[in-house]
């Protein structure tokens, strides 16, 4: 009877440890899908007040195209997350009803354990007083081991008896989360419903606007001819630049006395100073602002897709940001000011130097930066501009040298 409570009390501890570690795991992943849906939400409020921005203007557009397919992958994302945070609701609802039916099945073996030692003790007590099983012993040392036999008998009694009224607590506690679980279960699922809505609206939406942009190719066609081109002018522009800047390094690395030296792996020579700059540029990779304040973006570094005509695919140099009208640009390092234009398409440009890397800025409206200015990091630099649409959207690019770089490896990621 002992070794059977002792084994009782051992596989509920042993039940305990493995629900705790389980309990652990499952909130573990809740905390990550909720973290995740909140920055997603998150994300969507950012997209929902910059496009309401546009709404007395907006027309079918690229852009606005763009912006929206953006918008309708966050949803997507986000339903996603919602449809993960159902299944695991399911999988925390078939635990909780596995460890329910466990620990009734427990309480039903340890409450008929009771009753048996309960109807073992009433019958010695009917058969032989304790106090006479106790004064019967023939010795001395039989003696003590019945009244070590019987406090230990006692002891188990009350141990069960504790047990039962442990374990009817916990039943009680589970069977009251199980109510919880299956209560946020149902909101899930019908906030999953109401998000399934938005996310078909949004696609209907697309659907709309590139059925309308592809009815205009050819039109659509000499635009991406002529932004093209712009491209180019603009590239040019950043090399010219950027190469002047390598020249005038070069030119002073050859004066006698000069500190000026060029460092294996660098693109240019660099003073002591501006070879710590770059350097702590490349250590803050991943980990850079973004030239504005809110923001997505909605054209990537390198080919891109056209959002309304097959096989055909844009380039881009660096990243474009959809922000707010009126909304201030800001640097997203210490550096110098190398160069401020003009360029066709691309409005007002700012190239900022960080060593030997570069930054650009451009799609603005107003520059409040001249050439040879130093800037810290965040610092405005100029006005983003608004387009014929009601768009208002700021072109980003990096460099190293005259090599391009993805600048979405270099911010922060949203």
């Amino acid at each position: 009877m002992r070794q059977s409570a002792l084994i009782f009390g051992f596989t509920l501890f042993l039940f305990g440890v493995l629900s705790q570690g389980l309990f652990a795991q499952t909130s573990k992943t809740r905390e990550q899908l909720e973290k995740e849906k909140a920055e997603v939400q998150a994300k969507l409020r950012e997209f929902d007040a910059i496009l309401k921005q546009t709404t007395a203007t907006k027309k079918t557009s690229i852009g606005e195209l763009n912006a929206i397919t953006r918008q309708f992958q966050t949803q997507t994302r986000l339903v996603n997350t919602l449809a993960r945070e159902v299944k695991l609701l399911d999988q925390e609802i078939n635990e909780n009803e596995e460890k329910i039916s466990s620990l009734e099945q427990e309480l039903k073996d340890l409450k008929a354990e009771y009753a048996r030692m309960v109807y073992n003790a009433s019958k010695m007590n009917r058969n032989l007083s304790i106090i006479s099983f106790v004064f019967s012993s023939g010795s001395f040392n039989q003696l003590y081991m019945r009244l070590k036999y019987l406090k230990q008998y006692t002891d188990s009694r009350k141990q069960q008896a504790a047990q039962i009224e442990e374990l009817s607590v916990e039943l009680e506690e589970e069977r009251k989360l199980l109510d919880v679980r299956k209560a946020d279960k149902q909101k899930v699922l019908a906030e999953e419903q109401s998000e399934r809505a938005k996310l078909e609206k949004l696609r209907k939406d697309q659907q709309g606007m590139v059925n309308i942009l592809t009815r205009k190719e050819t039109d659509i066609k000499k635009q991406i001819t002529a932004t093209k081109k712009q491209q180019q002018q603009l590239e040019s522009m950043i090399r010219k630049a950027i190469e002047d800047e390598i020249r005038l390094a070069e030119a002073a690395a050859k004066k006698e006395n000069s500190t000026v030296t060029k460092s294996s792996g660098s693109s240019m020579p660099l003073t002591p100073e501006a070879a710590a700059l770059s350097s702590s540029f490349a250590g803050n990779k991943g980990r850079l602002p973004w030239p504005v304040e809110t923001g997505f973006i909605t054209m990537n570094y390198g080919n891109n897709p056209h959002p309304s005509l097959r096989g055909i695919y844009v380039q881009n140099d660096g990243i474009n940001i959809r922000t707010q009208p009126n909304s201030s640009v800001r640097t997203v390092f210490d550096g110098t000011v190398a160069k401020v234009a003009s360029m066709p398409g691309y409005g007002e440009t700012v190239l900022i130097k960080h060593g030997e890397y570069y930054t650009l800025y451009s799609k603005l409206k107003s520059v409040s930066v001249k050439s040879g200015q130093t800037v810290k990091a965040k610092d405005v630099i100029g006005q983003v501009a608004t387009d014929a649409n009601g768009e208002a959207e700021v072109h980003f690019q990096t460099w190293k040298g005259l090599q391009k770089m993805n600048p979405s490896t270099w911010i922060t990621s949203k």
